[in-house]
């Protein structure tokens, strides 16, 4: 009885030892936050995105742990990102299904859609099947401009959310005193914008006032009044030869009437003649 009670507790302190270092065992997987993010543009490396309420991603986590002692052979860094706390990686990527797996080399982005199993992602990374997949668009990178305004507007929407929370939950307002007041605060951060917008736009293009034009002198006229002075120039021109014409029938009018006089003249010693 007694050697086999020893044999007994030997196998269950063997047990426990086994136990504790798996448990204390630390994991090949590293997590990755917006703040260590852009180590994937260096190196190759496969990346989960996961939420610890799914079922899939909860069925996938030990094929990915065994993955990722595999890593270091493979040459890869496996790592893992939980969208409930990195909601501006989440937006980086477009993450609309989970899990979603990416494949990273040296900065180029692809997407994973094949067997989710220990074997398949050694195949993927040995047999170098991501070159059979084109990478994303520059346009649509993580490192891009477009991805990471969706990456702030990830994060404002979860800033609102804990914001509402609070409001209801914490200060026991009613959910429409909670939407009064992020609509208050929405009018108030248009209006600033609007008013800095136009402060902006006076620096750069400040508008031009225009100044009274002074009136011009007749000594130096300008370009725009040569026509107006040429047709000043043609209507005192035509009132001269009006006024020549009028001189010159006042001239003929006394020339005939002398002549008129001397025909009375020479006509009025015949009918005297006539009468005698």
């Amino acid at each position: 009885m007694a050697p086999s009670r020893s044999a007994g507790v030997l196998a269950a302190v063997l047990l426990l030892l086994l136990c504790g270092a798996t448990a204390g065992r630390r994991s090949d997987v590293r997590v990755l936050t917006d703040d260590n993010w852009r180590e994937l543009l260096e190196g190759e490396w496969m990346i989960e995105f996961y939420a610890p309420w799914c079922p899939a991603c909860q069925n996938l986590q030990p094929e990915w742990e065994s993955f990722a002692e595999w890593g270091e052979d493979l040459e890869v860094n496996v790592a893992k990102v939980d969208v409930t706390e990195q909601p501006g990686l989440s937006g980086r990527f477009i993450i609309t299904a989970l899990p979603t797996i990416y494949h990273c080399k040296d900065g180029e982005f692809r997407r994973y859609q094949g067997p989710r199993t220990k074997k398949d992602f050694i195949n993927f990374i040995s047999e170098k099947e991501w070159k059979n997949i084109g990478p994303v668009s520059s346009w649509f990178g993580p490192g891009s401009i477009l991805m990471g305004s969706m990456s702030a507007l990830f994060q404002l929407s979860m800033w609102i959310r804990t914001w509402h929370n609070y409001f209801i939950e914490d200060l026991g307002l009613p959910v429409w005193g909670s939407y009064a007041v992020f609509a208050l605060a929405t009018l108030l951060s248009g209006l600033f914008l609007g008013l800095c917008m136009i402060f902006v736009a006076d620096c750069l293009c400040p508008s031009k006032r225009r100044r009274p034009q002074p009136y011009p002198s007749k000594k130096l006229l300008p370009e725009s009044s040569q026509p107006l002075k040429k047709v000043e120039e043609e209507q005192e021109a035509d009132e001269e030869d009006v006024s020549e014409e009028e001189a010159e029938r006042k001239e003929g009018t006394n020339t005939d009437f002398p002549q008129n006089a001397v025909r009375q003249r020479s006509v009025g010693p015949a009918l005297a003649t006539d009468q005698s």
